[in-house]
């Protein structure tokens, strides 16, 4: 009979993949483009992710993106533009969502 890896297993070879993906994203999202024109891109994610990229626009040490929560499905935007610093113009705007569904997903003692 074929042995089936443990789901412990299987939870270390996520985690240590984990580096690899946020050094991936950053590669990917985290630069200005090459080009002298605007380039627009759209990234559908998980709050870690995009904590993952706002991190790294602050140039903040790699462990301070734990601290960064974003609600479900609140907006975010981060700038990139040739020869400056990443500009965040936006982070974790939830006005899009009527009330009842800001805040979804966090304790209430972090509800404004």
């Amino acid at each position: 009979m074929a042995s089936t890896p443990s789901r412990t297993a299987g939870h270390a070879d996520a985690r240590a993949r984990r580096p690899l993906a946020r050094i991936a994203s950053t590669a990917r999202f985290a630069q200005a483009p090459e080009q002298d024109d605007d380039v627009h891109e759209l990234l559908i994610t998980h709050a870690y992710p995009i904590a993952w990229l706002i991190r790294d626009a602050l140039d903040a040490p790699p462990t301070r993106w734990l601290g960064l929560s974003s609600a479900n499905t609140a907006l975010t935007v981060i700038e990139y533009r040739p020869g400056t610093f990443p500009s965040i113009s936006m982070f974790n705007d939830m006005s899009h969502l009527p009330p009842e569904l800001r805040w979804t997903g966090f304790p209430s003692a972090l509800h404004p």
